[in-house]
């Protein structure tokens, strides 16, 4: 059985990372290159915003992402100096920056008032209820509140309430929602993982990189968790990251080289897999989150 023969539903995975996020469109490009297509898209912070545009038009979304990620910048998605985060942090005691940032890139490939239903495939946005620090999983409803809600990375950005719940960023509890995309129906999975296993940012040098980089050390552990266990029960293609070096997952002056680096790794894997039953196909993941 070869990639392009998964069992169906076939549910793509992508998880959280910051500005590592453009790793996952070189990913959807080799993977639309080989005419592998989602049935369902589950996605975490990041992840939730690639995975909205691929559950919209999942033929077209590598094109469209290659077109809108070069233009994001971190002064479009973190806007303010050390004084503007002071002043953010001083006023509203729990987050550096507005998400003023994150609604407008958001904007760029959204409708206003897009819902769920605007939406070419079943998609869920993993979030984080404060409430009860589980996941919580957005189907239904306006996109972009379920997309801001999705990325709201505790400390640097604000939580945002739908239908009653306050919710966080979901990598806090499943960056890589393999979880989430079976209980959705998928009976095989492609993951996309941003923060792949091994792969450490930069050390932190500020107190917004300082939070994130706590977040992913967190994300790593999760996915080398979760995944052995979907594989037990289905096939789970997990791509394998590229060769990057240590970038600041708020930093978006390589997206060139992710997004490239992203395909480079994937195309030869995904053209030389073969499938056999339920299993995990792709790198193996050490239960310290290092690659096995």
């Amino acid at each position: 059985m070869t990639v392009c023969s998964l069992p169906r539903p076939v549910g793509f995975v992508l998880g959280g990372g910051g500005s590592l996020g453009a790793v996952q469109v070189g990913m959807l490009q080799a993977l639309t290159e080989l005419g592998v297509f989602p049935d369902l898209v589950v996605g975490t912070s990041v992840g939730s915003l690639n995975g909205a545009v691929v559950a919209l038009d999942p033929r077209s979304a590598a094109s469209l992402l290659s077109r809108i990620w070069p233009r994001i910048t971190r002064q479009m998605v973190f806007p303010g100096g050390p004084l503007a985060q002071i002043r953010t942090l001083q006023h509203d005691r729990t987050h550096l920056f507005p998400n003023t940032g994150v609604q407008a890139v958001i904007n760029t490939y959204l409708r206003e008032q897009a819902t769920f239903d605007d939406l070419a495939l079943p998609f869920g946005a993993v979030t984080t209820d404060i409430a009860t620090a589980a996941p919580h999983v957005l189907v239904k409803g306006t996109l972009l509140d379920a997309l801001l809600a999705s990325t709201a990375i505790p400390g640097i950005f604000p939580s945002v309430t739908v239908e009653g719940r306050q919710l966080y960023d979901g990598g806090v509890v499943a960056n890589v929602p393999v979880t989430q995309a079976l209980a959705m129906g998928a009976q095989s999975l492609v993951v996309l993982d941003a923060v792949f296993p091994g792969q450490l940012p930069w050390p932190p040098a500020t107190l917004a990189e300082a939070l994130l980089f706590t977040a992913m050390v967190t994300m790593r552990t999760q996915s080398a968790l979760e995944a052995p266990l979907a594989a037990s029960r289905v096939p789970v293609v997990y791509l394998p990251g590229p060769a990057i070096h240590r970038l600041s997952p708020l930093e978006f002056g390589h997206t060139a080289m992710l997004i490239e680096g992203g395909y480079e790794a994937a195309r030869p894997f995904l053209a030389s897999l073969e499938i056999a039953g339920p299993g995990l196909y792709g790198p193996s993941i050490a239960s310290d989150g290092h690659p096995g």
